[in-house]
């Protein structure tokens, strides 16, 4: 059993479908946390609670809502680059340990669906304390989500 960070190939095959949206106003993403013994790569398809870590504090089954999505198209060395950002997101008074995450789509056409698996790189902890997701800058060579051509 393993994390490995990647897009879901599922989703790659629904935006094209039309069926994400990430603009302010759009779709509901919601982020899970999971422990080192689940399974989460690019076949991963939806939400799943498997391995996922136990409530604790303000986390509970399902993981947090994602807040202040935006998107833009870069411009200059980062031309033609799609970019998706959200809010960091924070768990308080939690005793977690989590290995990575998965960013899912909460919205009716797609219910749960898969969008990104994250890999922490190793186990996270917090201990009654707050656990926290900082999003990578939102520019065309870090944010969370990028397509290019």
């Amino acid at each position: 059993m393993a994390i490995t960070q990647a897009i879901a190939n599922a989703f790659k095959k629904q935006l094209l479908e039309g069926d994400h949206n990430f603009s302010s106003g759009g779709d509901k993403f919601k982020l899970a946390l999971y422990n080192s013994s689940a399974t989460l790569n690019s076949a991963t398809t939806s939400y799943t609670t498997t391995q996922e870590v136990p409530n604790s504090g303000t986390y509970a089954a399902g993981g947090g809502a994602l807040t202040g999505q935006d998107t833009s198209i870069g411009s200059g060395t980062g031309a033609g680059v799609a970019i998706v950002d959200f809010a960091d997101l924070s768990f308080t008074g939690a005793t977690i340990t989590a290995r990575g995450a998965l960013i899912y789509n909460t919205s009716s056409a797609v219910t749960n669906a898969a969008v990104a698996a994250l890999d922490f790189g190793g186990d996270k902890t917090s201990t009654a304390g707050t656990f926290t997701i900082v999003f990578p800058a939102f520019t065309t060579s870090a944010a969370i989500l990028r397509i290019s051509g």
